[in-house]
């Protein structure tokens, strides 16, 4: 009995061994996910830059 319990506890720490010390997975970039339109700072900032200087827009779609 006590060899099965000396055989659980050595896997035990075999397992927090390898996953603390182990192979890392690959990390995902949350901020790069898909993103909406209106939610992209980058499009919104490209929005302003087809605004008249004045603040009005015509709502003509912008020359490119």
């Amino acid at each position: 009995m006590i060899y099965l319990l000396a055989v659980v506890g050595a896997i035990t720490v075999a397992v927090l061994l390898w996953r603390a010390l182990g192979p890392q997975p690959a990390a995902v970039s949350p901020h790069r996910t898909s993103v909406a339109p209106d939610d992209d700072p980058e499009f919104l900032r490209g929005l302003d830059k087809h605004r008249k200087k004045d603040g009005t827009d015509d709502g003509t779609p912008p020359t490119p």
